[in-house]
Protein backbone atom coordinates (compact mmCIF):
# COMPACT_ATOMS: atom_id res chain seq x y z
CA UNK A 1 0.00 0.00 0.00
CA UNK A 2 1.82 3.24 -1.49
CA UNK A 3 -0.82 6.14 -2.19
CA UNK A 4 -3.40 7.21 0.16
CA UNK A 5 -4.46 10.45 -0.89
CA UNK A 6 -5.73 12.84 1.32
CA UNK A 7 -9.32 12.91 -0.04
CA UNK A 8 -10.90 11.14 -3.16
CA UNK A 9 -14.36 11.53 -4.36
CA UNK A 10 -13.84 8.50 -6.32
CA UNK A 11 -16.00 5.67 -3.87
CA UNK A 12 -18.19 8.15 -3.58
CA UNK A 13 -18.93 9.21 -7.48
CA UNK A 14 -19.14 5.30 -8.25
CA UNK A 15 -21.51 5.02 -5.79
CA UNK A 16 -23.94 7.62 -7.12
CA UNK A 17 -23.03 7.23 -10.48
CA UNK A 18 -26.54 6.56 -11.98
CA UNK A 19 -28.10 9.37 -9.94
CA UNK A 20 -26.08 12.16 -10.51
CA UNK A 21 -26.10 11.64 -14.64
CA UNK A 22 -29.68 11.59 -14.00
CA UNK A 23 -29.63 14.86 -12.24
CA UNK A 24 -27.40 16.24 -15.47
CA UNK A 25 -30.11 14.75 -17.81
CA UNK A 26 -32.84 16.02 -16.22
CA UNK A 27 -31.10 19.61 -16.40
CA UNK A 28 -30.15 18.88 -19.63
CA UNK A 29 -34.07 18.06 -20.78
CA UNK A 30 -35.41 20.86 -18.95
CA UNK A 31 -33.54 24.23 -20.96
CA UNK A 32 -34.13 26.03 -17.69
CA UNK A 33 -31.07 26.52 -15.97
CA UNK A 34 -31.55 29.15 -13.27
CA UNK A 35 -33.74 29.33 -10.31
CA UNK A 36 -36.20 26.25 -11.59
CA UNK A 37 -37.67 23.32 -10.36
CA UNK A 38 -34.38 21.65 -9.09
CA UNK A 39 -33.35 24.61 -7.23
CA UNK A 40 -36.72 24.36 -5.75
CA UNK A 41 -37.00 21.43 -4.99
CA UNK A 42 -33.09 21.25 -3.25
CA UNK A 43 -33.93 24.87 -1.10
CA UNK A 44 -36.67 22.55 0.18
CA UNK A 45 -34.89 18.90 0.97
CA UNK A 46 -32.10 21.01 2.69
CA UNK A 47 -34.42 23.09 4.62
CA UNK A 48 -35.80 19.54 5.75
CA UNK A 49 -32.57 18.02 6.90
CA UNK A 50 -31.00 20.89 8.68
CA UNK A 51 -34.81 21.47 10.39
CA UNK A 52 -35.51 25.19 9.17
CA UNK A 53 -38.00 26.60 7.55
CA UNK A 54 -36.49 28.03 4.51
CA UNK A 55 -33.15 27.57 2.88
CA UNK A 56 -31.89 29.91 0.18
CA UNK A 57 -29.47 28.79 -2.30
CA UNK A 58 -26.64 31.21 -3.35
CA UNK A 59 -23.03 30.72 -5.27
CA UNK A 60 -21.51 29.36 -2.72
CA UNK A 61 -20.38 29.66 1.54
CA UNK A 62 -18.67 33.20 1.68
CA UNK A 63 -21.96 34.57 -0.46
CA UNK A 64 -23.72 32.43 2.62
CA UNK A 65 -22.28 34.46 5.11
CA UNK A 66 -22.06 37.66 3.49
CA UNK A 67 -26.00 37.47 2.25
CA UNK A 68 -27.04 36.87 5.91
CA UNK A 69 -24.97 39.93 7.45
CA UNK A 70 -26.33 42.19 4.87
CA UNK A 71 -29.81 40.88 5.80
CA UNK A 72 -29.34 41.50 9.08
CA UNK A 73 -28.05 44.86 8.68
CA UNK A 74 -24.66 44.75 10.07
CA UNK A 75 -22.69 46.64 8.39
CA UNK A 76 -19.77 49.93 8.92
CA UNK A 77 -19.40 50.77 12.56
CA UNK A 78 -20.70 47.44 13.59
CA UNK A 79 -18.77 44.58 15.03
CA UNK A 80 -18.88 40.64 14.60
CA UNK A 81 -17.45 38.45 16.81
CA UNK A 82 -15.84 35.60 15.50
CA UNK A 83 -13.13 32.99 16.77
CA UNK A 84 -9.49 33.51 16.01
CA UNK A 85 -8.70 30.21 14.16
CA UNK A 86 -10.67 29.95 11.08
CA UNK A 87 -10.61 29.93 7.18
CA UNK A 88 -10.41 33.63 6.38
CA UNK A 89 -13.87 33.37 4.50
CA UNK A 90 -15.37 33.96 7.64
CA UNK A 91 -13.86 37.06 8.22
CA UNK A 92 -13.88 38.08 4.57
CA UNK A 93 -17.62 37.80 4.96
CA UNK A 94 -17.67 40.23 7.79
CA UNK A 95 -15.01 42.84 6.32
CA UNK A 96 -16.96 43.12 3.13
CA UNK A 97 -19.93 44.27 4.77
CA UNK A 98 -18.11 47.02 6.32
CA UNK A 99 -17.89 45.38 9.78
CA UNK A 100 -15.14 45.17 12.05
CA UNK A 101 -14.36 41.42 13.00
CA UNK A 102 -13.51 41.04 16.72
CA UNK A 103 -11.64 37.55 17.27
CA UNK A 104 -11.82 35.39 20.13
CA UNK A 105 -10.22 32.74 21.27
CA UNK A 106 -11.37 28.77 20.92
CA UNK A 107 -11.60 26.37 23.17
CA UNK A 108 -7.67 24.31 22.87
CA UNK A 109 -9.89 21.25 23.25
CA UNK A 110 -12.14 21.92 20.47
CA UNK A 111 -10.73 24.35 18.08
CA UNK A 112 -14.36 26.24 18.44
CA UNK A 113 -15.01 29.76 19.75
CA UNK A 114 -14.69 29.38 23.71
CA UNK A 115 -18.23 30.62 25.27
CA UNK A 116 -16.35 31.67 28.15
CA UNK A 117 -14.79 34.85 26.47
CA UNK A 118 -17.45 36.12 24.06
CA UNK A 119 -19.14 37.66 26.79
CA UNK A 120 -16.27 39.94 27.42
CA UNK A 121 -15.78 40.81 24.08
CA UNK A 122 -19.12 42.24 23.54
CA UNK A 123 -19.24 46.55 23.05
CA UNK A 124 -22.33 48.89 21.67
CA UNK A 125 -21.13 48.23 18.83
CA UNK A 126 -21.50 44.58 19.17
CA UNK A 127 -24.56 43.22 16.17
CA UNK A 128 -23.31 39.62 15.73
CA UNK A 129 -21.45 36.91 16.77
CA UNK A 130 -19.98 34.56 14.36
CA UNK A 131 -19.90 30.36 15.16
CA UNK A 132 -17.48 28.44 13.47
CA UNK A 133 -18.29 24.49 13.53
CA UNK A 134 -14.73 23.92 12.68
CA UNK A 135 -13.40 20.58 10.94
CA UNK A 136 -17.33 19.24 11.33
CA UNK A 137 -17.36 19.46 15.00
CA UNK A 138 -20.43 21.33 16.45
CA UNK A 139 -20.04 24.30 18.69
CA UNK A 140 -21.65 24.40 22.33
CA UNK A 141 -24.48 26.55 21.10
CA UNK A 142 -26.81 26.74 24.46
CA UNK A 143 -24.42 29.53 26.08
CA UNK A 144 -23.51 30.93 22.93
CA UNK A 145 -27.45 31.74 21.74
CA UNK A 146 -28.06 32.68 25.59
CA UNK A 147 -25.11 35.12 25.33
CA UNK A 148 -26.97 36.83 22.09
CA UNK A 149 -30.49 36.54 23.45
CA UNK A 150 -29.22 38.62 26.69
CA UNK A 151 -27.52 41.14 24.93
CA UNK A 152 -29.92 41.53 22.05
CA UNK A 153 -27.20 40.11 19.51
CA UNK A 154 -27.65 37.78 16.24
CA UNK A 155 -26.41 34.86 15.65
CA UNK A 156 -25.09 33.66 12.17
CA UNK A 157 -23.28 30.11 12.09
CA UNK A 158 -20.72 29.11 9.19
CA UNK A 159 -21.52 25.55 8.74
CA UNK A 160 -19.39 25.00 5.47
CA UNK A 161 -17.76 22.26 7.24
CA UNK A 162 -20.34 20.79 9.20
CA UNK A 163 -23.27 19.60 7.15
CA UNK A 164 -25.62 17.36 8.88
CA UNK A 165 -23.91 17.93 12.23
CA UNK A 166 -25.52 17.86 15.49
CA UNK A 167 -25.91 19.65 18.66
CA UNK A 168 -27.37 17.62 21.42
CA UNK A 169 -29.54 15.76 18.60
CA UNK A 170 -30.36 19.27 16.31
CA UNK A 171 -28.63 19.44 13.32
CA UNK A 172 -26.07 22.98 13.04
CA UNK A 173 -27.90 25.68 11.07
CA UNK A 174 -31.21 25.56 12.85
CA UNK A 175 -29.82 27.61 16.01
CA UNK A 176 -28.78 30.94 14.61
CA UNK A 177 -30.63 33.64 13.15
CA UNK A 178 -29.34 32.30 9.89
CA UNK A 179 -26.61 30.03 8.62
CA UNK A 180 -24.41 29.89 5.84
CA UNK A 181 -23.18 26.30 4.51
CA UNK A 182 -20.64 25.69 1.40
CA UNK A 183 -21.18 22.77 -1.20
CA UNK A 184 -18.06 23.39 -2.63
CA UNK A 185 -16.46 19.60 -3.91
CA UNK A 186 -14.70 19.12 -1.40
CA UNK A 187 -17.29 19.19 1.73
CA UNK A 188 -19.17 16.36 3.56
CA UNK A 189 -22.40 17.74 0.77
CA UNK A 190 -20.63 18.88 -1.93
CA UNK A 191 -21.48 19.86 -5.70
CA UNK A 192 -19.13 19.85 -8.60
CA UNK A 193 -18.39 23.53 -8.47
CA UNK A 194 -19.17 26.14 -6.04
CA UNK A 195 -22.33 26.45 -4.26
CA UNK A 196 -24.13 27.96 -0.90
CA UNK A 197 -27.08 28.15 0.72
CA UNK A 198 -28.34 29.81 3.81
CA UNK A 199 -30.84 28.39 6.21
CA UNK A 200 -33.14 30.02 8.84
CA UNK A 201 -36.53 29.52 10.18
CA UNK A 202 -37.37 33.51 9.96
CA UNK A 203 -39.78 33.90 6.84
CA UNK A 204 -38.91 37.80 6.86
CA UNK A 205 -35.01 37.57 7.10
CA UNK A 206 -35.58 34.68 4.34
CA UNK A 207 -36.86 36.59 1.91
CA UNK A 208 -35.07 39.30 1.95
CA UNK A 209 -31.62 37.32 2.00
CA UNK A 210 -33.39 35.64 -1.34
CA UNK A 211 -33.76 39.49 -2.68
CA UNK A 212 -30.50 40.11 -2.06
CA UNK A 213 -29.33 37.43 -3.43
CA UNK A 214 -30.92 38.08 -6.90
CA UNK A 215 -30.05 41.35 -7.71
CA UNK A 216 -32.03 43.17 -5.19
CA UNK A 217 -35.07 41.74 -6.55
CA UNK A 218 -38.36 40.45 -4.88
CA UNK A 219 -39.91 39.84 -8.41
CA UNK A 220 -39.08 40.70 -12.16
CA UNK A 221 -37.39 44.05 -12.72
CA UNK A 222 -38.80 45.23 -9.33
CA UNK A 223 -35.61 45.78 -7.07
CA UNK A 224 -36.03 46.71 -3.74
CA UNK A 225 -32.68 46.90 -2.32
CA UNK A 226 -28.99 46.75 -3.77
CA UNK A 227 -28.16 43.52 -3.80
CA UNK A 228 -25.39 41.05 -5.78
CA UNK A 229 -25.89 38.17 -7.84
CA UNK A 230 -25.43 35.09 -6.13
CA UNK A 231 -27.77 32.05 -6.81
CA UNK A 232 -27.71 28.42 -6.72
CA UNK A 233 -27.82 26.94 -10.57
CA UNK A 234 -30.19 24.09 -11.69
CA UNK A 235 -27.37 22.02 -12.44
CA UNK A 236 -25.84 22.39 -8.78
CA UNK A 237 -28.79 22.06 -7.07
CA UNK A 238 -30.09 18.77 -9.04
CA UNK A 239 -26.39 17.29 -8.25
CA UNK A 240 -26.82 18.29 -4.07
CA UNK A 241 -30.37 16.73 -5.17
CA UNK A 242 -28.70 13.56 -5.94
CA UNK A 243 -26.37 13.15 -2.94
CA UNK A 244 -28.45 14.17 0.01
CA UNK A 245 -30.30 11.22 0.17
CA UNK A 246 -26.74 9.69 1.16
CA UNK A 247 -25.31 12.22 3.43
CA UNK A 248 -26.02 10.86 7.00
CA UNK A 249 -25.02 7.26 5.43
CA UNK A 250 -21.69 8.46 4.48
CA UNK A 251 -21.04 10.74 7.20
CA UNK A 252 -21.88 7.36 9.70
CA UNK A 253 -18.69 6.02 8.00
CA UNK A 254 -16.55 9.29 8.41
CA UNK A 255 -17.67 8.79 11.96
CA UNK A 256 -16.79 4.93 12.37
CA UNK A 257 -13.47 5.84 10.23
CA UNK A 258 -12.61 8.58 13.42
CA UNK A 259 -13.56 6.52 15.85
CA UNK A 260 -10.86 4.07 14.55
CA UNK A 261 -8.87 6.56 14.60
CA UNK A 262 -9.22 7.62 17.99
CA UNK A 263 -9.13 4.61 19.42
CA UNK A 264 -6.00 3.29 17.39
CA UNK A 265 -3.53 6.25 17.51
CA UNK A 266 -1.85 6.27 20.68
CA UNK A 267 1.33 8.20 19.65
CA UNK A 268 2.53 10.91 22.67
CA UNK A 269 4.09 12.99 20.82
CA UNK A 270 0.70 14.14 19.07
CA UNK A 271 -2.64 15.78 20.35
CA UNK A 272 -5.53 13.93 19.19
CA UNK A 273 -9.54 15.34 18.63
CA UNK A 274 -11.38 15.59 21.62
CA UNK A 275 -15.46 14.94 21.00
CA UNK A 276 -17.43 17.23 23.97
CA UNK A 277 -20.61 14.97 24.87
CA UNK A 278 -23.17 17.39 23.48
CA UNK A 279 -21.21 16.81 20.07
CA UNK A 280 -21.71 14.44 17.20
CA UNK A 281 -19.04 15.63 14.48
CA UNK A 282 -19.18 15.16 10.76
CA UNK A 283 -15.29 14.93 10.33
CA UNK A 284 -15.01 16.82 7.42
CA UNK A 285 -11.26 17.08 8.98
CA UNK A 286 -9.58 15.13 11.24
CA UNK A 287 -7.15 17.13 12.79
CA UNK A 288 -4.24 16.04 14.98
CA UNK A 289 -1.31 18.21 16.74
CA UNK A 290 2.19 18.03 17.50
CA UNK A 291 4.82 20.30 17.71
CA UNK A 292 6.63 18.37 14.89
CA UNK A 293 3.90 18.69 12.63
CA UNK A 294 6.13 19.40 9.36
CA UNK A 295 8.32 16.19 10.16
CA UNK A 296 5.46 14.16 10.35
CA UNK A 297 3.95 15.65 7.41
CA UNK A 298 6.80 14.64 5.73
CA UNK A 299 7.13 11.25 7.11
CA UNK A 300 3.43 10.59 5.93
CA UNK A 301 4.26 11.46 2.58
CA UNK A 302 7.14 9.30 2.33
CA UNK A 303 4.97 6.58 3.54
CA UNK A 304 2.74 8.08 0.62
CA UNK A 305 -0.19 8.92 3.20
CA UNK A 306 -1.50 12.38 2.19
CA UNK A 307 -1.98 15.63 4.72
CA UNK A 308 -2.76 18.94 4.64
CA UNK A 309 -2.36 21.80 7.21
CA UNK A 310 -5.57 23.62 8.18
CA UNK A 311 -4.78 26.54 8.10
CA UNK A 312 -0.95 27.04 8.94
CA UNK A 313 -1.72 31.10 8.61
CA UNK A 314 -3.77 32.82 11.13
CA UNK A 315 -5.91 35.50 9.93
CA UNK A 316 -4.55 38.06 12.05
CA UNK A 317 -1.01 37.38 10.56
CA UNK A 318 -2.29 36.93 7.00
CA UNK A 319 -1.12 39.92 4.82
CA UNK A 320 -4.74 41.46 3.43
CA UNK A 321 -5.12 42.10 6.91
CA UNK A 322 -2.06 43.90 8.40
CA UNK A 323 -1.09 47.52 8.30
CA UNK A 324 1.45 47.10 5.52
CA UNK A 325 -1.46 46.21 3.20
CA UNK A 326 -4.21 48.92 4.31
CA UNK A 327 -1.33 51.61 3.78
CA UNK A 328 -0.16 50.16 0.38
CA UNK A 329 -4.36 50.54 -0.49
CA UNK A 330 -4.22 54.42 0.97
CA UNK A 331 -6.20 54.00 3.67
CA UNK A 332 -5.82 55.02 7.40
CA UNK A 333 -7.98 54.63 10.17
CA UNK A 334 -7.83 58.41 10.65
CA UNK A 335 -9.35 59.06 7.21
CA UNK A 336 -11.94 56.50 7.17
CA UNK A 337 -13.07 54.80 10.48
CA UNK A 338 -15.23 51.23 9.18
CA UNK A 339 -13.87 51.33 6.14
CA UNK A 340 -15.02 48.94 3.45
CA UNK A 341 -11.76 48.82 1.78
CA UNK A 342 -10.46 44.61 1.77
CA UNK A 343 -6.79 45.80 2.88
CA UNK A 344 -8.89 47.03 6.00
CA UNK A 345 -6.17 45.80 9.08
CA UNK A 346 -6.91 44.43 12.10
CA UNK A 347 -5.62 45.39 15.16
CA UNK A 348 -4.14 42.17 16.14
CA UNK A 349 -0.19 41.42 16.33
CA UNK A 350 1.84 38.62 16.24
CA UNK A 351 1.20 37.07 19.60
CA UNK A 352 -1.63 38.56 20.17
CA UNK A 353 -3.65 35.49 19.86
CA UNK A 354 -1.76 32.71 21.02
CA UNK A 355 -3.98 29.70 20.46
CA UNK A 356 -4.73 30.73 16.92
CA UNK A 357 -0.92 30.76 16.38
CA UNK A 358 -0.13 27.46 18.03
CA UNK A 359 -3.12 25.83 16.35
CA UNK A 360 -2.06 26.86 12.87
CA UNK A 361 1.87 26.30 14.07
CA UNK A 362 1.05 22.13 14.90
CA UNK A 363 -2.33 21.51 13.20
CA UNK A 364 -2.28 18.31 10.19
CA UNK A 365 -5.07 16.88 9.42
CA UNK A 366 -4.91 12.92 8.25
CA UNK A 367 -6.85 11.48 5.30
CA UNK A 368 -10.64 11.35 6.24
CA UNK A 369 -13.05 10.50 3.23
CA UNK A 370 -16.15 8.32 2.15
CA UNK A 371 -14.63 4.71 0.81
CA UNK A 372 -11.99 4.36 2.68
CA UNK A 373 -10.75 0.80 3.53
CA UNK A 374 -10.01 -0.77 6.51
CA UNK A 375 -7.09 -1.35 5.19
CA UNK A 376 -5.99 1.91 4.37
CA UNK A 377 -7.22 3.22 7.90
CA UNK A 378 -5.06 0.92 9.33
CA UNK A 379 -2.21 1.75 7.43
CA UNK A 380 -2.70 5.53 8.49
CA UNK A 381 -2.68 4.30 12.21
CA UNK A 382 0.33 2.67 11.69
CA UNK A 383 2.28 4.96 10.45
CA UNK A 384 1.52 7.55 12.68
CA UNK A 385 2.22 5.62 15.81
CA UNK A 386 5.48 4.51 14.36
CA UNK A 387 6.63 8.23 14.11
CA UNK A 388 8.81 8.69 16.41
Amino acid sequence: MNNIPFVSFRPMEQELNTEIRAAFDRVLESSWYILGHEDTAFEEAFAKFVGTDHCIGCGNGLDALILSLKALGVGPGDEVIVQSNTYIATVLAITYVGATPVLVEPDIRTYNIDPALIEQAITSRTRAIMPVHLYGQPCDMDPIMEIASRHGIKVVEDCAQAHGALYKGKRVGSFGDSAGFSFYPGKNLGALGDAGAVTTSDKALGDKIRAIANYGSDYKYHFIYQGQNSRLDELQAALLSAKLPALDRMNAERRRIAREYLQGMNNPDIIMPYVPDYAEPVWHIFAIRTERRDELAEYLKERGIGTMMHYPIPIHMQECYSEKARAAAGHSDAECPGCEHLHDSLPYAQGDLPLAEEISRTELSLPMYYGMTDEQVAYVIDAVNSFK
